[in-house]
């Protein structure tokens, strides 16, 4: 939660320093070769396919073969990682003109070149860092993977507060490089702890490394098209205007943070635990787990969604709409947003229901579902385009991710049993409680959106407005919820009492 605050803090720097300008649009388009890179080599490798073969390796009690495993996938890939972005470091000239931003002016594609050339300096920090977190997240250590990115995000600030006046978005980059080396360097001692034996190996025929291998293919692929889709949307939102990629880029973040907080961290924790479920045979826990990830997930992306709807031009008018970041662009950023949020649970499952899979050591059924989706994303998001403009693009992406998640529960359903009943059977009292919650937001919506308006009220005091607002429609979505007989709201008051000792001292007055 305090990465993704801290990447929302980043984005409202952004918004001060650069608004919904060209300039901010060449940023966001200098970074789609970058991710692609470090998505498709290290990601890939470290996420979906190492982590269910070394779990498997260290709940066998083969320690040895796991950490070799773990040397071998790393120096195989971090070559790759260095290789493709020297390649792509000359190429960027290309990229750029003929994939990434064709109808932007000559001066903007200058711009995009020259920061992509930084920014590919990343991948290479980055992906290292992301195969330490795959080691500690495969041993079920979560602690140093949560607060890598809190250091990623802070330097990326500080680049936009100290180096974004005199160097403009080369400068965020350039903070964007200093918080991928601090990503790597913060996880290194939890690897060392954890007893990483680390050797020199590039050997292919290493215990493991072929089953790694078998689950990376499809993931590279379905990784590639996954970055290639977000691509293609870029090269559509240029043809749009030249505030509609930066637009829908604060969009997407706004939908990121309830999409992070809730459905990354819940998938994130539940795939090692589901590798060893399906590792050793126990197909009725799998599901159970499974089932129990899914209602909590459910049970608040759903009311995120109802927010993120509802109140969309207040958050956008409180966070960015300040500096550079005017009310135009407020409309600009908002309109998309609508479609967005439409599809924040699709994302939520999707999330959850992929990592199931990849559990199951089946890359191949995600890969195939997500190509056929994001073939169908970017044929509508051109279809629309010149009936809609960009939020065409926002309206595809929801659409399309919609029905990759309807996708993924059947054949789910038909791999390993009811893992959707479990869901469905309260599903109408969760759609219930949602209806209660939005029509109290719905009513909130207009006069908030006054308040929050710029000039008309104190910061402190939108502030202190909205969060009251905020607060009546939790409130009111839980007390539906807990009227309606869904004990998912009292489960995660308990967890949260736990961890928060203010909230645990007011719960036991409460109780007593």
């Amino acid at each position: 939660m305090v990465s993704r605050l801290l990447g929302l803090l980043r984005e409202v720097v952004l918004a001060r320093q650069f608004g919904t300008s060209e300039e901010l649009g060449a940023y966001v388009s200098a970074f789609r070769v970058p991710d692609l890179l470090f998505l498709v080599i290290m990601a890939g490798a470290f996420g979906s396919a190492f982590i269910p073969v070394f779990s498997s390796l260290l709940s066998a009690g083969e320690p040895a073969s796991a950490w070799k495993l773990a040397s071998v996938v790393l120096n195989i890939s971090g070559i790759a990682a260095i290789v493709m972005s020297v390649l792509t470091w000359i190429a960027a000239p290309q990229f750029v003109q003929f994939l990434v931003a064709p109808d932007a002016s000559p001066g903007i594609q200058r711009l995009i070149v020259e920061t992509m050339r930084i920014l590919l300096l990343s991948p290479v920090f980055l992906g290292f860092g992301i195969a330490a977190k795959g080691i500690l997240e495969g041993q079920d250590l979560f602690t140093l993977p949560a607060l890598a990115p809190i250091v990623y995000n802070a330097a990326t600030i500080l680049g936009a507060f100290l180096l974004a006046p005199q160097f403009g978005v080369q400068g965020v980059a350039i903070g964007v490089v200093v918080g991928a080396v601090g990503f790597l360097l913060l996880q290194i001692p939890g690897v060392i702890r954890s007893g990483m034996r680390y050797t020199l190996s590039f050997d292919p025929r290493t215990h493991g490394v072929g089953e790694v291998g078998r689950l990376l293919g499809p993931r590279l692929i379905g990784q590639a098209a996954f970055q290639i889709n977000f691509i293609a949307v870029t090269n559509l939102a240029w043809r749009t205007g030249d505030q509609s990629v930066s637009a829908l880029n604060y969009a997407w973040q706004l939908l990121m943070l309830p999409h992070g907080v809730l459905a990354l961290s819940i998938s994130t924790v539940i795939l090692p635990t589901l590798s060893r479920l399906w590792q050793n045979g126990e197909t009725e826990a799998f599901r159970a787990t499974l089932a129990a990830a899914l209602r909590p997930l459910v049970f608040l992306s759903l009311p995120a969604a109802v927010v993120l709807f509802t109140f969309r031009v207040p958050i956008v008018q409180m966070l960015f709409q300040t500096g550079a970041f005017s009310a135009e662009s407020t409309l600009l950023v908002a309109a998309p947003l609508t479609f967005l949020a439409a599809g924040l649970v699709s994302y939520a499952l999707v999330e959850a229901l992929t990592r199931a899979f990849y559990a199951m050591h089946d890359t191949r059924t995600p890969v195939i579902a997500g190509i056929a989706i994001i073939t169908i994303n970017i044929g509508l998001g051109v279809s629309l385009i010149d009936y809609m403009g960009y939020l065409g693009l926002a309206f595809a992406l929801s659409a399309s991710t919609t029905l990759e998640a309807i996708i993924l529960a059947a054949v789910l359903q038909q791999r390993i049993g009811a893992v959707a009943d479990a869901v469905r059977r309260w599903s109408w009292r969760i759609v219930a409680a949602t209806a209660a919650a939005a029509a109290v937001a719905v009513t909130l919506a207009a006069p908030i959106i006054e308040i929050t308006t710029p000039g008309n009220a104190p910061k402190s005091m939108q502030v202190l407005v909205f969060a009251a607002a905020l607060l009546v429609v939790g409130l009111v979505y839980l007390t539906s919820a807990w009227m309606l007989g869904i004990g998912e709201g009292l489960i995660i008051i308990a967890q949260l009492s736990r961890r928060v000792p203010p909230l645990r001292r007011l719960l036991a007055k409460i109780n007593h």
